[in-house]
């Protein structure tokens, strides 16, 4: 199995017929789901699945289905067009991870993007956190050119 970041092919179809909606206010509701290194993400990943989702051993920082993301409403670098998110915390944690899937709760757990971390990222009674990029037109998380 394997986990490769990429924006997800069936995101790319839904978002020209309007199936997702980033604004801030009175978008939908996005989250994140992290995974074990037994996951199989990628970009031909359709939707959030709970197969590999990593559980928390200590505590309760992290439940099934992942954290609620806070967006900015896109906006424009350029000629790109971004979206970002306020970074993700999970303290008092204890888990392994090796990536991540960010999906549309709202529409029907449709995935978005897949990250892989590089290998397993590990934390034990601390704080696991994801640390989005620089929302700018070379490395927003979502970017359109």
């Amino acid at each position: 199995m394997a986990i490769s970041s990429a924006i997800c092919t069936s995101f790319k179809q839904e978002i020209l017929v309007g199936t997702h909606n980033f604004t801030a206010s009175s978008g939908n509701t996005f989250k994140i789901a992290l995974y074990t290194s037994d996951a199989s993400l990628g970009a031909g990943t359709t939707a959030y699945s709970t197969s590999n989702e990593i559980s928390n051993t200590s505590g309760s920082a992290y439940t099934a289905g992942g954290a609620t993301l806070t967006s900015s409403t896109p906006t424009t670098s350029g000629t790109t067009a971004i979206c970002d998110f306020a970074d993700v915390s999970y303290t008092s944690a204890s888990f392994t991870a090796n990536g991540a899937l960010i999906y549309n709760d709202t529409q029907s757990d449709k995935a978005v993007a897949v990250i892989a971390f590089g290998g397993d990222k590990t934390v034990s009674s601390g704080t696991f956190t994801i640390q989005f990029p620089t929302a700018d037109a070379s490395n927003a998380i979502i970017r359109i050119a």
